[in-house]
């Protein structure tokens, strides 16, 4: 120390003997290569990018830093104070440079014999930290303290102030006091108490020697010392002082939602911002996106796709155990298979060890919990067969058939049970307080799906789109089968042919004939030979009848006569984007699109005429409050109002009468229309009313048969039906309106005519004005269409 001391003092005594001429030499040697500081001035760090729901919900964060930037008047306003107070008192009379901390630093030093103390101000550690190295040296000190002292002169305190508290790093990935708030205390700043604050302040000195989860007395310590700063100072009194010492400190982080919730609506936000903004501002640029996310809808349609393709799932059988343990290996598998108890709740999927089976039951294991599981919960555990329903296949009734002992398998909780026999209330369970340690609990056999869907739900009015899910799990795939996956819509494509028909000549009451078609391709030598999908011929049929029913025979006539060009421009007009290929498949839904896409085009019925493009995005600002981006409805005429409302009227018949009859639960004016592609690879269903249109997709990556009656109806439609169920009330009962040019006549099913006293069946058809019948049946056969012919080797049957 004595050294130490001798130097210094010889230091001093040559710098009085150099004089000003050596000070001023020793500026321009520091001054000389000075980095420039205005960029400080047009603070930009990098920043977390904030994507929110419609209803200011946060959806989820982008960010290589974690920093949140706030404005001081955004903060507690003693959380300034106990930054100053543990950093730089003085920071509001120096100009950039204290001297007084400096020589009280430096003397501190030579009694102690090393370096316990600095006396660099705020404005200096925003120096060093954005603009020189981190070196130690006297040069680099000195371009500090010539920087700090321009700087002061160039903003104001506050600004000062303001860059530092939000470019701090606090610890635990935390960059600024808004990010530590959140880590640490789960909160935002504006909700500090005066002892969150302390404890923050003290973190700049050694974030992770004061980290207070891994340190908690060396961070109470730190904290007590600005505490003591903050009172003499005056900057706090004497009771807020005492308050904050005895309040305890509870450390907890605010939950990241990134990924939680929406994550497939999610990652098509960020694909988009990086191509609209590019990657380093989606990462670093604090943009704040608004969405037209509306969680309420997101929950409900994630939830209606898991169950609807895990439902999906148990209809083709068990595909067997996940794995198969030996007895040594039980123990370690107990021992990793730890669910907290907060958790265990009715509906919770867990891994179990099947440790004995009989005919009734099985008795497993999870953790340090027993459970039974019964045979009744391995009915769906037959051996599936493609050409038979699974009803059809007799269910399972000996769960030595399913499971033995040492397979691992994935089961559902579902009751508990205390050893006095009592089954437990979990609406009374407090997780945070009660112990389930001694329940025992019954569970269901379960699988995962192998299967897929999405959906997408949007509102008609304006393209929000409110919901979008991709798969069933986006962290075992993230591929968004919502936009990505373009796959034939089958039979979900035919109201774009009747609405062709409608602009061409033909009503829903004209009748074409339902028979055997027999197309010879020439050049490929090649017979097409569709069918319906009962396989059964029902001769003149309406075309009201022939959509509503799905009839494949009386949609290939009606495209032969219509001609292939003009529905694929219908297609067009309506918006899908794809290769049509130019036969007779397309109208039997040939061509592969999106769902996404599929969505706009049926925005055409539900708007009247016009058809909307989707919106995710609603407007994007930058991180200081700058409009960057905002999306407005784009909106383009379609088809007529009249024929607009001609098919909702068609394809509301489709819900009451045909393949969409799952809807009926809405008790509401529902229109909807089912696809389904050869052998059950693809199911459709698309539903909408006037203020909300809803798609849904089932089917494998890979064009797999998903099984016999896999179908649109019993495949997609119950997603679409779960999901609308939990959202419907949400909206006032609405029904399609009705047009000028449009009228209602009552038409006999037989001859296509207005219906007469001796019509057996009839139906309320809508007609454009003057193309409405003016006969009157009189139990008269209606006519028959003619032939038609197709030309793709590659049609599957198409079906419902």
């Amino acid at each position: 120390m004595k050294k130490i001391y001798k130097i210094s003092l010889l230091f001093l005594l040559i710098m009085g003997i150099l004089g000003v001429g050596a000070v001023g030499g020793l500026y321009y040697w520091a001054s000389s290569d000075l980095p420039g500081f205005k960029n400080i001035t047009d603070y930009n760090p990098p920043l977390v990018t904030t994507v929110y729901s419609r209803n200011n919900n946060v959806l989820g964060y982008f960010y290589k830093e974690k920093r949140f930037l706030v404005r001081m008047d955004e903060m507690t306003p003693l959380l300034p104070k106990a930054f100053l107070a543990a950093e730089d008192a003085s920071f509001y009379i120096h100009d950039g440079v204290d001297f007084t901390a400096i020589s009280r630093a430096f003397v501190a030093n030579l009694k102690k014999g090393s370096r316990t103390q600095g006396g660099s101000t705020i404005t200096q550690q925003i120096i060093k930290r954005l603009l020189l190295s981190p070196e130690k040296s006297y040069k680099r000190k000195l371009k500090e303290a010539i920087l700090a002292f321009r700087l002061e002169h160039y903003l104001e305190k506050d600004e000062i102030l303001t860059i530092y508290l939000n470019q701090i790093y606090l610890g635990a990935g935390a960059y600024g006091v808004e990010a530590a708030s959140r880590i640490y205390f789960g909160k935002h700043v504006s909700e500090l108490t005066v002892a969150e604050c302390a404890l923050l302040a003290g973190l700049p000195q050694a974030p992770s020697r004061y980290d207070p989860y891994k340190h908690p007395e060396k961070a109470k310590a730190r904290q007590l010392y600005v505490l003591g700063q903050m009172l003499e100072h005056n900057w706090i009194s004497r009771d807020q002082y005492n308050i904050a010492v005895d309040q305890p400190l509870v450390y907890k982080s605010m939950e990241d939602p990134s990924w939680q919730h929406g994550a497939y609506y999610l990652e098509e936000v960020r694909r988009w911002l990086i191509e609209k903004f590019g990657e380093d501002t989606v990462y670093n640029g604090g943009l704040n996106v608004y969405t037209s996310c509306d969680l309420k809808h997101q929950d409900a349609a994630e939830a209606a796709v898991k169950a609807g393709l895990e439902n999906s799932a148990l209809r083709r059988g068990y595909r067997g155990p996940l794995k198969e343990l030996k007895p040594a290996e039980y123990a370690g598998f107990l021992s990793s298979e730890i669910v907290p108890e907060s958790e265990l709740r009715p509906g919770k999927w867990v891994q179990v060890l099947v440790t004995k089976v009989s005919k009734k039951e099985a008795l497993v294991k999870f953790g340090k919990y027993a459970a039974k599981m019964p045979v009744t919960s391995m009915k769906w555990c037959r051996t599936p067969d493609i050409k038979k329903a699974p009803e059809d296949v007799r269910p399972v009734k000996d769960a030595t058939k399913v499971l033995k002992k040492g397979n691992v398998v994935w089961a559902k909780l579902d009751k508990a049970f205390f050893k006095d026999g009592s089954e437990v209330n979990f609406n009374q369970v407090d997780p945070d307080t009660d112990k389930l340690g001694d329940v025992s609990w019954l569970v269901s056999l379960v699988q995962k799906p192998v299967v897929q869907g999405a959906l997408v739900s949007m509102d008609p009015t304006n393209g929000e789109v409110l919901a979008m899910v991709g798969g069933y799990s986006f962290g075992e795939s993230q591929f968004n089968r919502a936009v990505q996956a373009k796959r034939q819509p089958g039979s979900a494509f035919k109201p774009i042919v009747y609405s062709t028909a409608m602009d061409n000549g033909f009503t829903p009451a004209s009748i074409l004939m339902d028979a055997p078609f027999v197309y010879t391709d020439m050049e490929a030598g090649k017979l097409w030979k569709p069918e319906n999908f009962e396989g059964v011929f029902y001769g003149p049929t309406l075309l009201r009848t022939a959509l509503v029913k799905s009839r494949n025979l009386v949609t290939i006539r009606l495209a032969r006569k219509l001609g292939i060009d003009k529905i694929i421009q219908r297609a067009k007009d309506m918006g899908l984007k794809t290769e049509f290929p130019r036969d007779l498949s397309v109208a039997l839904g040939s061509a592969s699109v999106t769902l996404i896409n599929m969505v706009e085009a049926y925005s055409t019925f539900a708007r009247g005429g016009s058809r909307v493009n989707a919106r995710l995005v609603l407007s994007v600002n930058s991180a200081w409050g700058d409009l960057l981006y905002e999306s407005k409805p784009e909106i383009t005429e379609a088809i007529s109002p009249q024929t607009a409302y001609i098919m909702c009227s068609l394809l509301k018949e489709v819900v009451q009468h045909g393949t969409g009859w799952r809807a009926k639960v809405l008790k509401r004016p529902v229109a909807g229309k089912t696809g389904t592609t050869n052998n059950e690879q693809d199911a459709w269903y698309m539903g909408f009313s006037p203020y909300l249109l809803t798609g849904v997709f089932v089917g494998f990556d890979q064009l797999t048969p998903m099984g016999k009656w896999e179908t649109g109806s019993r495949a997609a439609s119950p997603i679409w039906v779960s999901y609308r169920k939990k959202v419907e009330k949400d909206y006032p009962y609405a029904d399609f309106p009705q047009p000028d040019g449009v009228v209602i006549s009552k038409i006999d099913s037989a001859s296509g005519l207005l219906a007469g006293p001796d019509s057996k069946e009839t139906f309320f058809l809508p007609f454009k004005e003057g193309t409405q019948p003016t006969k009157t049946s009189v139990g008269a056969d209606g006519d028959s269409g003619g032939s038609g012919t197709g030309s793709s080797e590659d049609l599957f049957k198409q079906t419902f």
